[in-house]
């Protein structure tokens, strides 16, 4: 059976994001005679629009800042509020001269998303040096709030530690003993490989090797021999996006399942399984901050983000509305827009939406949410095309965060 149709093909993302780009591009050359845009505050959500992580984050990432704005007012403190946005092209260097460029010439006052998290710890640094405010929704290496934390940073969805205590867990618990590691080749995917193993390991299991892939990879046939080589239990993706997707596609078309391996996808978004279609996905777990279908609140704020976009929100752009949100909240009770000042509210104010109930900012920049295990359903449950998730059961925050005792940021005093 074929995938199901993406919600934006490659041609129309391309044309949207031409589109925009000639709008943005004039942005930033407006915003480089104003440097500080005292009169005006500015959000850039600094994302993927065309790479392996687009239907995640990219379109829908800006979108939901800007229905974060509109929700708002549209402005805060007087000030019109105005959402730029660039694509980092998964690359530090690329992603680090735009936030520069944002923060020094353009008058940005915060950059939310930043999908990658090699990106994301070089932009932290720059937020950083700046003294501006970085909150992060599409990455989720731990060291932005470990060993790499910062005052100006702020980790708001997920991280690779919740993953792995997640759905690993919730594995090895159902009988997955032994497990095969088939990661992506960079910072991410090596950090989740690691937690995998660790909560793998902590409850018993055995880890019984890995391999890693290059980021935006196509062809997996030859880790896919490795892994159905090491006759593990389970094979673990500690990859992304496209990756996952691909990866995932071509497990079936190996044979895994009929060999009698389980895929664990680590980070499984519902654009994702929508893609895949539920014939290949079904059945496996994930842990995720959100889903448009848990409750009224969630399901009212998807509605409008679908008329908008097309397609259902992952984890990673509700989390962009949120993180926006609770900035112009934050700017709001400070009653300025100086970075120390809101940054010191953002930590203070509790966070409720749609997707987080008494949620808080940790001293070391992590939120702290509850989270849902989830199994993707079979053809026969799903009720509409986008009805592609079970919750399992809610998994408590403390549950998907490590303790402030066991913490490596310089910021958290023991």
């Amino acid at each position: 059976m074929q995938p199901a149709k993406q919600a934006f093909s490659g041609s129309e993302r391309m044309h949207w994001l031409r589109k925009f780009l000639v709008a943005t591009a004039v942005t930033f050359t407006l915003g480089s005679t104003n440097v500080l845009a005292a009169d005006i505050v500015k959000i850039g959500v600094l994302t993927d629009m065309a790479g392996v992580t687009a239907d995640i984050t990219g379109r829908g990432s800006v979108e939901a800042a800007r229905m974060a704005v509109e929700d708002f007012g549209g402005k805060v403190l007087g000030k019109p509020v105005e959402v730029v946005f660039a694509d980092h092209q998964h690359k530090p260097d690329v992603g680090s001269a735009i936030a520069a460029k944002w923060f020094s010439n353009d008058g940005v006052n915060i950059i939310v998303d930043v999908p990658n998290s090699a990106v994301a710890l070089a932009v932290q640094r720059i937020a950083r040096e700046q003294n501006r405010i970085l909150i992060v929704s599409g990455a989720g290496t731990t060291a932005l709030t470990q060993e790499q934390c910062s005052p100006n940073g702020i980790h708001w969805t997920y991280d690779t530690y919740g993953l792995a205590h997640g759905t690993a867990a919730a594995v090895v618990g159902d009988g997955g003993k032994s497990w095969f590691v088939l990661g992506a080749d960079y910072a991410f995917g090596r950090q989740l490989g690691q937690d995998v193993s660790d909560v793998v390991k902590a409850r018993g299991g055995s880890v019984l090797g890995s391999v890693w892939h290059p980021l935006d990879a196509h062809d997996f046939s030859s880790f896919l021999v490795t892994a159905q080589g090491s006759n593990a239990q389970v094979v673990a993706l500690a990859n992304a996006g496209g990756d996952t997707i691909n990866a995932i596609k071509q497990a079936a078309e190996f044979g895994l399942a009929q060999s009698g391996q389980r895929v664990a996808a680590m980070i499984l978004m519902v654009n994702d399984v929508k893609s895949l279609g539920l014939p290949a996905a079904q059945g496996i777990y994930l842990t995720t901050a959100f889903y448009h279908d848990t409750d009224e609140a969630s399901r009212a704020w998807s509605r409008r983000f679908f008329q908008r976009t097309g397609a259902q929100a992952s984890m990673l752009q509700a989390g962009v509305y949120g993180s926006v949100m609770h900035y112009l909240k934050a700017v709001q009770a400070a009653g300025q827009d100086d970075a120390p000042a809101v940054l010191a509210k953002i930590h203070e104010l509790p966070i409720n939406d749609f997707m987080t109930s008494n949620g808080r900012v940790r001293e070391d920049g992590h939120v702290l949410r509850d989270m849902y295990l989830a199994r993707v359903k079979t053809p026969a449950e799903s009720k509409d095309p986008w009805d592609l998730f079970s919750i399992v059961r809610k998994i408590p925050s403390e549950d998907v965060v490590w303790p402030l005792s066991e913490s490596r940021c310089p910021l958290v005093k023991h």
